[in-house]
Parts: structure tokens; sequence; C-alpha cells
């Protein structure tokens, strides 16, 4: 296989590969650290790159293959990724997109790290994020932009906009975002790719208590359904003190999505107030897919928006935001979003806070109500196609946070609910870049979102393909 192509191979593939010995940890970790010399300086996927750390281990792997029974090797064992700098990682820095800790020396592993490690992924180094991973895209001062691989210009949303880069843009195959308003799909979407948001409790946040009110949530970012399903069984599960949890599922998430789906009623939803409907194209894709759902054997029926009304949302979702840029840096520090944000939390009141987080869990229920009449929900996942990289730099704050709300309204209100939602890449627009639907499950029901996924997979319905120009770049985008 050549190694460009092995480069944009999903990475339960690229397992099997290193289990019959046809590629080697040692021969793919370098293959992407090349890459990524090559390439990220246009791309701005990844903060730090850990070469030397990547390599050892990748070596170390290679010399185990020849010993230990291939059969009792973790699942993504030897495939190379990158870890969102919002996570520490022993050995690395974690900046938090945030320039005067780009040398911060890091906390031991986090749980989520702990987990990827012990499924055997050789770690590249620490993937963008926007700074304190609270914008929809990645340019935080004293960073390079992160930029869409199908479009260096456009951005690659975020705030899991490196995570979302560097696999679209074949830097690694598979990685994890963060999401509390969108940060996994908005990312997906703007590049490409499949990204699930699970339910609230699915994956530990640990050793955090509790992030964003508790509305963040860890979910997988991949090229094929397969990819997303098993990593996502890598990452679930209960860890001591963790305030929300599921129950292990009986069946893997990988499996799931295997199996063949049974006939659905899927709630079309076409508007989201107080944005209204998405853009032309987007509408015209809506449609379309629902189309093809029935003529898979699935009920569609039309929603009422009235239930998914996020108009109550913004004010008590922007109090949550803003207690989290308080995390002791000063303001001076910050951008201007996130500056003015801590700027309001200095005087915020507990009480304010609470009241919100009552609020928003109050509108979660509604939200969950309305979904009850279906087995998931088919909708936008981004209302239009995505900014330019600096399109909104100019912009005052209270303009900025308007273009934030109308671009990504469909996002919020489940990680508010809690309900496990899926980007899926369903087509092109005229200009080229993805365009991107999403499924809402009901709560605890990611199986169900992947068997359906899965199934518009196998029907060739997910348009998951490699970026056509990012292998041809020799010269670097003003930046």
């Amino acid at each position: 296989m050549p190694f460009t192509n092995l480069a944009f191979t999903a990475a339960t593939e690229q397992a099997r590969l290193i289990r019959q010995k046809q590629v080697s940890p040692l021969e793919l970790t370098q293959l992407y650290i090349d890459r990524i010399t090559q390439l990220d300086p246009d791309i701005g996927s990844f903060f730090y790159v850990a070469a030397e750390q990547a390599i050892a281990d990748a070596k170390a792997k290679t010399e185990q293959l020849i010993t230990q029974d291939l059969e009792t090797l973790p699942p993504f064992f030897g495939v190379p990724t990158g870890i969102k700098d919002l996570s520490p990682v022993a050995g690395m820095p974690c900046s938090y997109g945030v320039k005067i800790l780009k040398k911060r020396p890091s906390d031991p592993d986090d749980g989520l790290v702990t987990r990827l490690k012990q499924a055997g992924f050789v770690i590249l180094g620490k993937t963008a994020t926007s700074q304190l991973g609270g914008l929809p895209y990645t340019e935080p001062p004293g960073f390079a932009p992160t930029r869409s691989p199908w479009n260096l210009t456009y951005t690659a949303g975020g705030s899991s906009g490196g995570a979302g880069a560097a696999v679209a843009g074949g830097l690694c195959a598979v990685a994890v975002g963060s999401d509390a308003g969108g940060s996994v799909r908005i990312p997906a979407a703007c590049c490409g790719l499949i990204g699930l948001k699970p339910s609230r409790g699915r994956v530990s946040n640990a050793p955090a208590a509790e992030l964003f009110g508790g509305f963040l949530v860890h979910g997988p970012m991949g090229r094929s359904i397969a990819d997303v399903a098993t990593l996502l069984d890598v990452m679930s599960g209960y860890m001591p003190g963790d305030p929300y949890w599921l129950s292990s599922s009986e069946l893997s998430f990988a499996m799931a999505a295997q199996d063949e789906c049974r006939s659905l009623k899927i709630g079309l939803l076409r508007e989201i107030s107080p944005t209204g409907q998405a853009d032309a194209e987007t509408i015209a894709m809506l449609e379309q897919t629902a189309m093809k759902l029935e003529g898979m054997g699935h009920i569609i029926e039309p929603v009422d928006p009235a239930g998914f009304d996020g108009t109550d949302l913004i004010e008590p979702f922007r109090i949550i935001w803003q207690t989290q840029m308080d995390v002791g840096i000063p303001g001076i520090f910050l951008e201007k979003m996130n500056r003015q944000l801590w700027l309001q939390a200095q005087v915020t009141k507990a009480s304010r806070f609470t009241k919100a987080q009552q609020q928003l869990h109050y509108l979660g229920r509604r939200i969950v109500q309305a979904s009850q009449p279906y087995d998931c929900l088919l909708m936008p996942t981004v209302m239009s196609c995505p900014p330019q990289i600096g399109e909104w730099k100019s912009l005052n704050t209270r303009k900025l946070f308007q273009q934030i709300i109308n671009w990504i309204a469909p996002c919020p209100l489940f990680n508010v609910s809690g309900q496990p939602a899926i980007a899926l890449p369903v087509g092109m627009r005229s200009n080229g870049l993805p365009l991107s639907l999403q499924l809402v499950g009901l709560p605890a029901q990611e199986a169900l979102l992947l068997q359906l996924s899965g199934q518009m997979e196998r029907h060739g319905m997910l348009v998951v393909d490699q970026p056509e120009a990012i292998d041809n770049l020799t010269v670097g985008v003003k930046r």
C-alpha cells in the first residue's frame, strides 16, 4: 500500500495491518511525523509535536510485536494519534491555547489519556484548540490558526479544530475532541469527518469532577463508523468519583455499528429558533438525505421546532460559559471574547450561576421530552458555511457572540439535554467544502445512532474523501 494511502487508512484497518505485520508501529509513526513536518506548517493542527517520545514508543511497540501474542494486543496497538491540548499528557506541555502557557509543564496523564494509552495508541503530540476551548474556531493569539485541509483559507472549526484538521489532513487516522457546545461536531462538519458527542456520563472527565456545568463530554472523530465506534468503546466507562455515569452496554459499540438497523421513526428538524433555517445548500441536502432514508425503510416525520427553541438557552449558557474562563489566568492574557467573559465572571454571583444551571437542566428536560416521539432526529450540524480564517476577527464581542449563535445553533441544545449526537459528512458544498448533517438520539442511545450511521455508510451516503490538494502543498500560505 502506498504510504500516502496508508496515511488516510482507517485506524482500525491500520491496527489490523500492524497485527498482520504488514506495517510496523515505527513505520506508521514515522510516516505521520514526516507528514506533520511537511504539511502542518500550513494546516496548524498541532501545537506541540512529541516526535522523539512518539518514535521511542513506536520502537518499543515494534519490538513488542516479536514476542507478544498478537491476539492479546489492545485494539489500537501501534496506531498514532494526537491529544487535544486541553488534556494533560505526561512529559508534554499543556497550554490550553494560552500563549503564556506554551511551555507549561504538564500534569500527569488525565483519565482519558490513560485509557488511550491502554488501548495501544502512540501519542504524536498535542492538537490545537481554541483558547480555553471557548470558541468554535481555532485561532488563539500566539499560535498559528488551524485551517481546513479542504481549503486553507477556511477554519477547521473548534474548539477541537486541531483534532479535526489532523485527521482530515492525513496527519493521524483518528482523534478525540471535547464537546461542551459542539466542539467535536463543528470541526467534524468543517473537515468532512464523523464526529460523535456521546451521552452525558458515557465518558469520564476524570480527574475533573464536572466540566462546563456537566455539559462537556469527550468524543471520537474519524473517517469511518468502525473507527468512531471502536474508539468510543475504548473511551467509555465509569471512573471512581464521577458525578454522572451510564452503565456499560452489553454489546460493544463496534459490534452495534455492524448490526442491521431496524426501521426507525426519524424526526426531521429543519429550523432552530431563534436562528431559523439553515442555508439553502444545507436544507437541500437535508431533504435529499431524508428521501434516501425513506427509501431504506425509515419513517420520516417533520418535527415541531417549538420543542427545540434555543432562545431561552442563550443567556444561562453564556453565564455557564463565562465561569469557565475564570481559571486563574489574568484576563489581560486572554483574547477579547474570553477576556469579556472573564470580566463578567468576576461580578457574577454564585446564586446566578446556580440559577443558570437549573434553567439549563430544565430546558434539557424539555428537549428530551420533545425528542421522545422519535427514535432519532435528523437536522443540520451547523447552519451555514464555515467562516474564513480571520473573518470574524474585527467584530466586537456582541456581534461575534451573535455570529457564533447563528452558526452553531443546532449543537448546544444537546449538550444541555445530554443526548448523544453524531455529525456525518453527507456531501460537498458548491465551494468544495464538506457539508454535514447531524443525527441526535435519545439519552444513552449511541448504539442506535451508530447502527443507523453504519447503514448510511454501507449505502454510500457518507462522503469521507481525501482532500485533493493536501499532498500537493509545497509552499506556505500567508499566516
